[in-house]
């Protein structure tokens, strides 16, 4: 039996921070299919694991636990596997990391695909995604984060704090590379971050998993359709795609 049971739609997105955590602690996994994730989401909360409204949800097998809720996965993978420092201040920051994540992804689709991006309603949100990155990028230099070396809590091992702003960064420069420069002139210590994980050999083993199975696909549907096609709108034809 594998040591973790993933259900997550077959897309990176919020799932692809939960198997870049598990892929860095070696951690085996299997990944439940879309008809399993139906039944499991839409079974009354009293026949479920965990009470929940949608994936992810991981269930540690060899704990019989089950969780739902990116941020709170990734805490409990980063406790169990010491990937969050003991520190209190340090241990909060990496929530707020996680948080801060979520939150973002959450604008990305506004709001999970409750309206869809137009090239106006982007143009608007430019200077907020800016913000964010900016936020990364500050957090980061605090704690001596530079493009060519460090870690976001200026902790020595990697963690989750770490993890996580790859798996936000890095996976959607890779899926949307139309948002590189952007990222690499606001935030270039997170971008430089992004490119030491990813180079990891199981990070890019992650990566070529996730290629081979989600092709160019983020968040999908129509809202990653809405948002890609602002985003080619504005792109050179024939530009190159992130190796990020």
């Amino acid at each position: 039996m594998a040591d973790y049971t993933l259900y997550y739609w077959p897309l990176p997105f919020r799932g692809q921070f939960v198997r870049a955590v598990l892929a860095h602690v070696g951690a085996s996994w299997e990944e439940r299919d879309v008809d399993a994730i139906f039944a499991l989401k839409d079974a009354e909360p009293a026949q479920q694991p965990v009470p929940h409204m949608g994936p992810p949800v991981l269930i540690d097998n060899a704990e019989d636990v089950c969780l739902s809720q990116m941020p709170a996965v990734l805490g409990y993978l980063g406790r169990k596997h010491g990937l969050i420092p003991t520190d209190a201040q340090a241990a909060a920051l990496t929530d707020k990391l996680v948080a801060d994540a979520n939150d973002l992804l959450y604008e990305m689709t506004l709001h999970n695909g409750a309206q869809m991006w137009t090239e106006q309603s982007w143009q608007a949100y430019l200077p907020r995604l800016g913000r964010w990155m900016a936020i990364f990028e500050e957090t980061g230099r605090r704690h001596g984060l530079t493009p060519e070396a460090g870690s976001m809590l200026g902790t020595e091992a990697m963690g989750i704090a770490d993890l996580a702003t790859y798996a936000l960064w890095g996976t959607m420069i890779a899926k949307l590379p139309e948002l590189e420069p952007m990222l690499v002139t606001t935030a270039p210590a997170v971008a430089g971050l992004c490119q030491r994980i990813a180079q990891r050999p199981e990070q890019e083993k992650l990566r070529r998993d996730s290629d081979s199975a989600y092709r160019d696909e983020w968040c999908g549907g129509q809202i990653g359709a809405s948002l890609r096609a602002v985003l080619e709108a504005k792109q050179p034809h024939g530009a190159p795609r992130s190796q990020m």
